[in-house]
């Protein structure tokens, strides 16, 4: 600094007009370099609304707990040393057709992080322009003759379709690279026969990896180039296969028209097909032929390759978010699978393995409320059966004593076990054995819908949720808790209080899937002293019904049961949906309800007392996951001890909290007690 200031004054320059000069040069980078955080950050900012935004409409899908699951598993996959480990997409001819739609779900995983290596065919657009210039197309064995007219005209489609769909994500926002070669190598696959007709030799997934490290979706055509340096035509499938190789992703996806493969006698689509137990029996089948039999057979090639956590689905472009983020799915998941075992003692099992699971995986023992030695002394007590499959991805212990109701006392799921549905087998396959039963979960199981989902019933005590199946009668429901806790076979926290009145089960979608449906929903609804609330009980006769609107105030409308009571709201001559609350949704306009536009809010506890006190609602409806509704219960209570007219509100509570609490009626209302 000295030597610089003594160079100033010979120039004949103040050493401190110089100083100043250099604190003001200092000043202005220092702004700029202020400038570009703040301008980093306003970015960082966007992205992170958009993807808090598009979460939250992921929501809408699921139960907040399973899609935050599914992303963070698929986050954790998207390494950047491994890039593409996330999912491949092949896309059909067909579903570029709808391209809209496509590069809409394309663009739900990009805003949440997520980038898939997209492969998209064009056959149906293919023959289309191959029928307007005069060749006729020529198969052999299925696969597409390609001389040189019609690999002319096929690259000009690709690069056509290829172009579209990366216009049209990058219109949307979404980031997109256009990877039209240099990815396949391939040598002919039979030139005599098939002419200009490549077989993979060869995946090169460094455009790829530079595309998504970019920040880019790669879109890439199922063209490849010869070593010396011919284009050649590839099956999409195939090409689909081969980068699954390269990359072992986690998901491979197939988007189809149809949303998935059906049965060829009953039409229904396949929701689970398990390579393992099932592809021998399968294949056999009369109904598989042809283009089923040959997916079948190139979907188990290629899992036998992959690693077992690597999954196939099936499914159309507006549906892949379910898919993907969704217990249920929505489409067709092929998988390896394991076939499942039965074990009478852990001995036969294999007492390490059994004794390993329990220590890794059992909420009490992780706890330290009970040692893994104690967990397999309370097991022998009774007789029992072990089901799992061989890897132990998922564990189940029912205990079944003769001439009593079975109760399942350990389901242990591993990650792979819960995201691979390899639990769903073991529970279907714990269902065949047992027509009734009884089990248990921790209130706060991240796995708890899947509970719910199951049950025929259920209620929660002491931090803990009691699932059955097979029981419709609430009083035999009593009487086997009794029973259960007369022998030491459940806590006594579980005994029922309160009047019993018959479950109700009314589907929340109207209809069954061979893998569980959504969660059948029974609801409880308060019954209080006339003076305070004026209604009646189910034992009393029915009164007329009222011809006067009434508002209806929903809280939690995004969970599944929240969003099929809406539907039947609109439909409704005398309730109007004035409120809805939603933490993830507030904000955002409700869809699904047609007699008025309404926008969700985020209600607390004190909202709702605030508006119960001021007669804001002439009903509440709580569609909240068990063990959340007392609070806001609790508000409407306060509130409506300080309204100066009228009666409190009506409240019903969709969940099972209140199932068997005394001043509540468990079932509909006007239904005969049995």
């Amino acid at each position: 600094m000295l030597s610089r200031a003594s160079s100033s004054l010979r120039a004949g320059r103040p050493a401190a007009v110089v100083v100043a000069g250099q604190r003001q040069a200092g000043v202005q980078a220092v702004r700029k370099t202020r400038n570009s955080v703040a301008a980093v950050r306003a970015i960082q900012s966007v992205a992170q609304t958009d993807r808090d935004t598009i979460t939250r409409l992921l929501y809408s899908l699921g139960s907040k707990r399973e899609v935050e699951r599914h992303l963070r598993i698929f986050s954790s996959a998207s390494h950047p040393s491994q890039p593409a480990k996330f999912a491949v997409i092949k896309v059909g001819g067909a579903v570029l057709d709808q391209i809209d739609e496509l590069a809409l779900s394309l663009s739900f995983l990009y805003r949440v992080g997520l980038y898939p290596v997209v492969l998209h065919g064009a056959g149906p657009q293919l023959n289309e322009l191959i029928e307007r210039e005069g060749v006729v197309p020529d198969y052999i064995d299925g696969i597409r003759v390609t001389d040189t007219k019609t690999l002319q005209v096929a690259r000009r489609v690709f690069l056509e379709e290829n172009l579209k769909l990366v216009g049209t994500l990058e219109k949307l926002g979404t980031r997109a690279r256009p990877i039209t070669s240099g990815v396949f190598t391939a040598d002919y696959l039979d030139k005599d026969k098939y002419g200009l007709v490549g077989k993979i030799t060869k995946v090169d997934k460094r455009p790829i990896e530079a595309s998504i490290r970019a920040g880019a979706l790669p879109i890439l055509t199922s063209l490849a180039e010869s070593s010396d340096g011919q284009i050649l035509n590839v099956n999409a499938d195939i090409a689909a296969g081969e980068l699954a190789k390269e990359f072992e992703p986690m998901k491979i996806v197939f988007l189809n028209e149809k949303g998935g493969l059906f049965h060829g006698v009953t039409g229904e689509k396949i929701s689970v097909i398990n390579l393992d137990e099932e592809y021998e029996t399968l294949m056999k089948e009369p109904w598989v032929k042809f283009g089923t039999k040959l997916k079948l057979r190139e979907f188990k090639e290629l899992l036998d390759y992959l690693p077992r956590s690597s999954s196939v689905a099936v499914i159309s472009a507006a549906h892949l978010q379910k898919e993907l983020f969704t217990d249920s799915g929505a489409g067709t998941l092929i998988r390896r699978g394991y076939k499942l075992f039965k074990h009478g003692s852990i001995e036969s099992l294999g007492a390490d393995r059994f004794r390993q699971v329990i220590h890794d995986r059992d909420p009490e023992v992780l706890s330290g409320d009970q040692s893994v030695t104690g967990v397999l002394n309370e097991i022998a007590k009774t007789p029992y059966t072990i089901y799992g499959d061989e890897p132990l991805d998922t564990i189940a212990v029912v205990s079944h004593p003769p001439g009593e109701v079975p109760v399942m006392t350990k389901l242990l799921a591993s990650r792979n076990g819960v995201l691979n549905s390899v639990v769903d087998n073991v529970f279907n396959a714990i269902k065949k054995d047992h027509r009734r039963l009884f089990w248990t979960a921790q209130v706060d199981d991240e796995n708890r819908s899947w509970h719910f989902e199951r049950a025929d019933g259920s209620f929660t005590r002491a931090g803990k949720s009691l699932f059955w199946y097979g029981v419709q009668n609430v009083k035999e429901v009593e009487s086997i808790i009794k029973d259960f806790e007369s022998k030491g076979r459940i806590d006594r926290a579980y005994l029922p209080v309160g009047p019993s009145a018959p479950p109700h089960k009314a589907a929340a979608n109207g209809s069954s899937a061979p893998n569980g449906t959504r969660a059948f929903s029974t609801f409880a609804r308060r019954v209080v002293p006339e003076s305070a609330r004026g209604y009646a009980t189910v034992a009393e006769p029915p009164t007329p019904v009222s011809t006067e609107i009434k508002r209806l105030g929903l809280i939690g409308a995004r969970g599944y049961t929240g969003q099929a009571l809406t539907n039947l709201l609109s439909n409704h001559p005398y309730l109007d949906l004035t409120h809805v609350s939603s933490r993830q949704l507030a904000g955002l306009p409700m869809t699904g309800y047609s007699k008025a536009a309404v926008t969700y809010s985020n209600l607390s506890p004190e909202d709702v007392e605030r508006m119960e006190k001021d007669g804001e609602v002439d009903a509440w409806v709580m569609a909240l996951p068990n063990g959340a509704c007392k609070p806001f219960v609790d508000a409407v209570d306060r509130g409506a001890a300080e309204r100066k007219n009228g009666d409190g509100s009506v409240v019903v509570d969709l969940g099972a909290d209140y199932r068997f609490e005394k001043g509540w009626t468990y079932g509909l209302p006007g239904e005969a007690s049995s």
